[in-house]
């Protein structure tokens, strides 16, 4: 073996990446290193079989077709990992994942030789490293979305989405021409709860609650959130008003079956909540920037009557008063 010769094997051999040659009868002509670790099988034993010989298992038919098509018509190819995951028996190298099979890119190159015969000329390169960077950027990637519209105690939707998702609710309501109603919400006495109980069971109790208020909702379309310190919202679309209260009353027993005591409160002896709720219906209202406001006095009235109840104020009576003390 010449001198150049043995440098082109030696580079053949260190490069990262596979490389093998197979001729126009399917018989491998090349093996470098690389290939011999991650397929198991030693240059001497590949080369003079056929590819389906070599390898530990038979390579896929999406890499057989291909290799045909380049040794018959001279066309190349490129398997991505995208969709061929692993078309060659080849292995991980790490002794805690030596049954893995990595992950493959391969292209497949036409070489023509000076008889007019033409070989196949295949490179494989390890894509399980960009893979699980990917998988850890996408998954740091949801984190980070999920910190950003998620309630961090309560697991609950926060403020900020809240905010997005009721402009989009509101604007399908309006096009659907259906009715939505919002629901306010606040924990009957909770500064005196975490007087009395102290701020870690204060939080036990927000939690408690958000997960009742959330195990009432039946549609992916119904939406909860929290508000701010005690005060849950929910959005409902197409709920009519008189079945506004009727959910409300749901609401009620769900936080009380929950029988959390509450010594300091003057609405019960256990954790109760308030509500207002009011509804926005195409048929019969243009403005609709005031329904969070009608459910927060609604919220108001409730609590002025006792607490531990729920109050209803229909959009129409706010709107009017509203325009009744602009007159004045």
């Amino acid at each position: 073996m010449s001198k150049v010769e043995l440098y082109q094997n030696a580079i053949l051999d260190a490069i990262n990446l596979g490389i093998f040659v197979v001729d126009g009868g399917g018989k491998i002509l090349m093996w470098n290193d690389w290939l011999a670790k991650h397929a198991r099988v030693s240059a001497e034993d590949a080369v003079g079989k056929s590819v389906e010989q070599a390898f530990a298992h038979v390579p896929s038919s999406a890499f057989m077709a291909a290799l045909r098509n380049t040794l018959q018509y001279g066309l190349p190819a490129v398997l991505s990992n995208a969709f061929h995951r692993a078309p060659l028996a080849l292995f991980a190298i790490d002794e805690k994942e030596e049954q893995q099979t990595i992950h493959q890119s391969i292209t497949i190159t036409a070489l023509q030789l000076g008889d007019g015969g033409r070989c196949a000329l295949i490179q494989v390169s390890d894509s399980s490293t960009s893979i699980k960077r990917e998988k850890m950027l996408r998954s740091h990637s949801e984190v980070l979305k999920k910190d950003a519209t998620t309630d961090i105690l309560t697991g609950l939707y926060n403020r900020r989405f809240f905010d997005e998702h009721y402009k989009i609710a509101l604007g399908q309501a309006i096009r659907q021409k259906w009715p939505m109603t919002i629901f306010m919400v606040d924990i009957d006495y909770f500064k005196q709860y975490n007087d009395y109980y102290g701020h870690p069971a204060g939080d036990k109790v927000l939690c408690a609650v958000a997960h009742a208020l959330k195990s009432q909702l039946a549609r992916s379309s119904d939406m909860l959130a929290r508000y701010g310190g005690e005060e849950f919202i929910l959005i409902l679309p197409n709920m009519q008003a008189e079945h506004g209260m009727q959910f409300a009353e749901k609401l009620l027993q769900a936080v009380s079956a929950l029988n959390l005591p509450h010594l300091k409160s003057k609405a019960a002896k256990n954790v109760t909540i308030s509500i207002g709720l009011s509804t926005y219906d195409p048929s019969r209202h243009r403005e609709v920037t005031a329904l969070i406001d009608a459910a927060d006095t609604a919220l108001y009235k409730a609590k002025q009557q006792g607490r531990n109840r729920a109050s209803y104020l229909a959009l129409d009576t706010l709107i009017s008063h509203r325009i009744g003390a602009t007159v004045e």
